[in-house]
């Protein structure tokens, strides 16, 4: 925090975001910019993914203080679910009362098409890591009725409609530990337990981030088709190209979600 301050950075953050693989070009938005890597900044992990930039960004965003992590760390980089603990942590301590955590998706449905985004509305942690295992207290046991707020999903798709993108649908995302791509067969399981969207990341943060009492936002970047719909064979080069592409549509969306923030 002391480094932080040194470099300018200070609280309050009203609103934090994580950007997925390929949506750090978010940042760019924000107003007064003040960027420290990841790598001068304790407990914070190495940006060992192509696509994550691996920078703490704080400025102004339609007139609100906002904090952006470009980049996450993923289990599968560091086997450890809890890697992401320390930036949420430091976000909380910055006074943060909202997160947005995006990542880029694959679709489950033939007509969720690669480019549009999607709200989170429940999660299915197909890996059974967690990254509260192994810590101390009756805080380990988080609760997680509400784990992605339902005001804030109320918010984004008026957000939505204010920025004139596409209506957001809501899904339930499915957490894979990655790398490697789900098979047919667990495409196949995933849609039969209720999935929507298959992804690597994000359900750790949002445990993690419900420890600390922090009220979270999902939203996926459909970025493929899931192994086996539609043809799909996802890559990681197809993640990052359509990622890119899709960041102008996220960034319009959450300058609408930030303009209308007085509505919270």
């Amino acid at each position: 925090m002391a480094l932080l301050a040194e470099r300018g950075i200070a609280g309050p953050i009203e609103t934090a975001i994580v950007l997925g693989t390929g949506l750090g070009p978010v940042a760019d938005a924000l107003e007064g910019a003040i960027s420290v890597p990841y790598a001068d900044l304790a407990g914070f992990p190495a940006a060992g993914v192509s696509g994550h930039g691996g920078r703490l960004v704080a400025g102004t965003w339609e007139g609100a203080r906002v904090a952006v992590l470009q980049g996450r760390a993923h289990y599968y980089e560091t086997g450890d679910p809890a890697a992401m603990r320390v930036p949420l942590e430091v976000l909380a301590r910055l006074g943060t009362r909202q997160l947005i955590l995006t990542n880029s998706a694959g679709s489950l449905h033939a007509d969720w098409y690669p480019g549009s985004l999607a709200l989170i509305s429940d999660h299915i942690n197909f890996s059974g890591l967690n990254p509260l295992i192994g810590t101390d207290g009756d805080a380990r046991f988080v609760g997680l009725a509400d784990a992605y707020d339902r005001h804030l999903r109320m918010r984004l798709k008026r957000a939505a409609a204010q920025a004139g993108t596409a209506a957001l649908r809501e899904g339930v995302y499915m957490w894979f530990s990655g790398p490697s791509f789900e098979t047919p067969a667990e495409v196949k399981v995933a849609k039969l337990l209720g999935a929507d969207l298959v992804g690597m990341s994000t359900v750790p943060e949002v445990i993690l981030a419900r420890r600390l009492g922090l009220r979270v936002a999902g939203l996926s970047l459909v970025t493929n088709f899931a192994t086996g719909i539609g043809g799909g064979n996802p890559s990681h080069t197809e993640t990052k190209d359509t990622a890119l592409g899709g960041s102008l549509a996220l960034k319009r969306l959450l300058r609408a979600f930030l303009r209308a923030r007085d509505d919270a």
